[in-house]
């Protein structure tokens, strides 16, 4: 970086006292708060953060040096809860990626469902001959879908030539159950990340960051820890 574009002194001390300022006023919100999701924590928070970040890129800037805080970010995080105490009722959302790995197994127990049963229906009028499943990945993941429920594919996944992606489950709380047939059509749409109760999050990822940590640990206890890195509880209210 040029001398022309680096921050001046007087910027990065601007930039420090803002982190002290911002620091007080978290302090004094959590000194303050009215419960465990006190909206004024949570934006002073956010405000703290931003400013610790501003001062760390400065400093960088302007004297190749870093902070020794990481403050978490909050991109991914959920904002306070403002749903009721007491929901009477829940709405669970839960999306699950599965990527195609062998088509040919797909198809092959695709098929042997549609000579049992015969021609399947995909829903909104639309049909697939049994004798057309077993070339077609589109008709057969209708068959498989529509004669297995999901947590059943989700268990038995690579029987079906399937390979687990991400996934994630939203437990979001309502005043009062949906009318019958109201969301249908756009499911997620009226997801209210406000009223999430609790959510649940399965990813690589994570498994990714738990073998990191554990070759730093050894190589002790390391099933067990994989498997508890792959579910990770994002909030719990």
């Amino acid at each position: 970086m040029s001398d022309a574009a680096q921050p001046t002194t007087a910027e990065v001390r601007a930039a420090a006292e803002a982190v002290k300022a911002a620091l007080d006023r978290h302090l004094a919100a959590v000194e303050r708060r009215s419960g465990e999701d006190d909206p004024a924590v949570y934006e002073a928070f956010n405000e703290l953060a931003a400013a610790a970040e501003e001062y760390d890129e400065l400093l960088y800037d302007r004297y190749d040096e870093v902070t020794p805080f990481e403050i978490p970010g909050t991109e991914d995080s959920l904002p306070p809860y403002t749903g009721p105490e007491e929901p009477n009722a829940l709405s669970v959302l839960i999306r699950r990626d599965y990527a195609v790995a062998e088509p040919k197994r797909l198809l092959a127990q695709a098929q042997r469902v549609a000579d049992v049963e015969g021609d399947t229906d995909l829903g909104d009028g639309a049909t697939v001959a049994a004798d057309a499943v077993g070339s077609s990945v589109h008709a057969a993941l209708g068959v498989l879908f529509g004669e297995f429920e999901p947590d059943e594919i989700a268990s038995r996944h690579k029987e079906f030539g399937l390979e687990e992606g991400d996934s994630t489950l939203w437990v979001t709380a309502s005043d009062e159950p949906a009318e019958p047939g109201e969301w249908l059509d756009a499911p997620f749409d009226q997801a209210d990340p406000e009223r999430v109760v609790c959510r649940f999050d399965v990813s690589a990822v994570f498994d990714d960051e738990l073998d990191g940590d554990l070759e730093d640990e050894g190589p002790a206890g390391t099933e067990d820890a994989a498997d508890d890195g792959r579910e990770r509880l994002d909030a719990d209210r």
